[in-house]
């Protein structure tokens, strides 16, 4: 049987959609490729975009901003010196984009202005730090990406 052109182009995509086909189901199945979603609840978080806006807006009007930096002890975040630390109430949220798995979330309790994440809980590489934290009734939220080695 003799095979023209147009019947060897049709084979060939035939073969590489089949050929595609496999690869995206091999993903798909395999534990060891993890397709996890950003955010979990994407509709809802998009949902208060605006109230988180107007917490970031309210971290940048102030005067004095918090710090966070890289430590070998850990994460440590200094607070503005003008807070009265009682009245402080929040949380921290570390995230880490290449795995959820390590993702986590520490109260915010001060007994002077600065906060230490242990070494030992963190893993070198891109952390994402979020603050959210309320004051004297007022809701602040400060981001910033550390890379830790």
């Amino acid at each position: 049987m003799k095979i023209n052109w147009g019947t060897s182009i049709v084979i060939a995509f035939g073969l590489f959609m089949a050929f595609i086909l496999f690869f995206v189901f091999k993903v798909q199945s395999n534990p060891k490729y993890d397709n996890e979603l950003v955010v979990e609840e994407y509709y809802k978080h998009d949902a208060r975009f605006q109230e988180e806006m107007q917490k970031i807006q309210s971290a940048e009007d102030l005067i004095v901003k918090p710090k966070i930096e890289a430590l070998e002890k850990g994460i440590k975040i200094t607070f503005p010196s003008e807070f009265k630390l009682k009245n402080i109430k929040g949380k921290v949220s570390l995230y880490r984009p290449s795995n959820k798995k390590l993702d986590f979330e520490i109260p915010i309790s001060l007994s002077d202005s600065t906060l230490l994440i242990p070494e030992n809980k963190l893993v070198g590489g891109r952390w994402d730090i979020t603050l959210n934290w309320s004051y004297e009734g007022k809701e602040f939220q400060f981001k910033e990406v550390l890379y830790l080695e």
